[in-house]
């Protein structure tokens, strides 16, 4: 790394310059945060850095590209599961659409910490434990003209034992009842019409004991299809005595938003699993998070960075970071304070500058304070044990459920003072 710099700084840098940079290290560094998963809010820090200016200074970028992306990716794929509800399954599907291999996996991590329930890619599974699922794809499919293109013939055995059974012929056999049932002529089957050929093998295999696990519709109108396909499933469950039937997942993919799952709500749908790509990775409505590090103090004296845009104005000062609840359980505010000062009390009547208002100060009473911060790496050496990530993402959900419904819902929400 030194040769890589003295390539490409001036010749005329000094070499007592190089030496010095040898010598940088992490020993005298001090980092606190929020825990991973924490909700947090605008113009509250989530993470503090103490140490050598130089060195916290070199961390600047490194720390800012670890957290921007990862709070993002977190944070939309929470308003999906948001907008879904606890009972459907959100599957992440971005790969293909991610920026690069490395984003790939960030963005199946932080998703899963958002709230979704599983991912597409089975490196982000093998490194991370998430849940892997996904669908067959149109290629494979695509690539028969004909059952007699599929060799060899597929036989099943019955789970209860026997002789194998020639499961294309088996599916024949059933396709002629499901189309009855279903009121579909048997040669529309083979012009796109897939749920009764569907049907067809799911109750083939059953015959032999195996459960189908789902079917996937990727085009048209996803809500009312999926009515449609509940519908033929329970016909079929009813008719051919397969109470399980019915309960089949139907997963639905295709450019799916936040306005995609507004409208299933609205409809109302049959859906049980959504598969989520490009809209989750890429983060359309917000492409990139404006987090900033900015020098707050330096040798004890508060800093301050002036600008025209109040926005950017730093606060000053080494800051104490506490989480104010009231009598529900809900935090209603996060209170900064210098580090010096005084730490608040559950049940003390505290007075508070809003952040935003120039009006007078006002009082608050928290049921519960709590400290928002914890201090992660000290002296050199990280000093508290890191969660897991299922850990992470329990966390994650903790503390959007304890949010108020009128902080947390995504259509104007009510401001969260500071």
């Amino acid at each position: 790394d030194i040769a890589y710099l003295r390539s490409v700084l001036p010749s005329t840098t000094e070499d007592t310059f190089f030496d010095y940079l040898a010598t940088l290290d992490a020993s005298e560094v001090t980092v606190s945060a929020a825990p991973e998963g924490s909700v947090v809010f605008p113009r509250v820090p989530f993470l503090q850095v103490k140490g050598p200016l130089v060195v916290v200074q070199l961390l600047e970028s490194t720390l800012l590209c670890l957290v921007s992306y990862a709070s993002l990716v977190a944070t939309n794929a929470s308003r999906f599961r948001l907008l879904a509800g606890p009972d459907v399954k959100l599957m992440e599907m971005g790969l293909r659409r991610a920026q690069g291999p490395d984003g790939a996996l960030s963005a199946s991590r932080y998703s899963y910490i958002g709230g979704f329930d599983c991912t597409s890619n089975v490196l982000a599974g093998k490194l991370y434990g998430i849940p892997v699922r996904g669908t067959i794809s149109h290629s494979f499919i695509m690539s028969f003209r004909s059952l007699d293109e599929a060799q060899p013939r597929v036989s099943l055995p019955p789970l209860a034992g026997g002789e194998a059974v020639d499961v294309p012929s088996l599916a024949e056999s059933w396709l002629l009842r499901v189309c009855e049932l279903l009121q579909t002529p048997a040669e529309k089957t083979n012009r796109g019409d897939g749920l009764p050929n569907f049907c067809a093998v799911a109750l083939a295999l059953q015959q032999l004991g195996y459960r189908a696990v789902g079917l996937r519709v990727d085009s048209g109108d996803l809500a009312q299809q999926s009515k449609e396909i509940r519908q033929a499933l329970r016909a079929c469950g009813a008719r051919f005595q397969v109470p399980w039937f019915e309960t089949i997942s139907i997963v639905v993919s295709n450019e799916i938003s936040e306005r995609s799952l507004e409208e299933f709500s609205r409809k109302g749908s049959e859906i049980d699993v959504i598969g989520v790509g490009t809209h989750l990775v890429t983060c359309p409505l917000q492409p990139s998070l404006g987090c900033v590090y900015k020098l707050v103090e330096v040798n004890g004296s508060p800093c301050l960075k002036l600008t025209e845009d109040e926005e950017k104005m730093t606060i000053p000062g080494t800051k104490t970071i506490y989480r104010l609840y009231d009598a529900d359980g809900h935090p209603f505010m996060d209170l900064m304070a210098l580090e010096e000062e005084p730490s608040p009390s559950a049940g003390q009547e505290l007075p508070v500058h809003i952040l935003g208002r120039l009006d007078e100060p006002s009082k608050v009473v928290p049921t519960t304070v709590e400290l928002l911060h914890r201090t992660y790496f000290r002296d050199g050496q990280v000093c508290e044990p890191l969660p897991s990530l299922p850990e992470v993402r329990n966390h994650a959900q903790t503390s959007l459920s304890a949010l108020s419904p009128a902080h947390r819902r995504l259509r104007d929400p009510q401001p969260y003072p500071v």
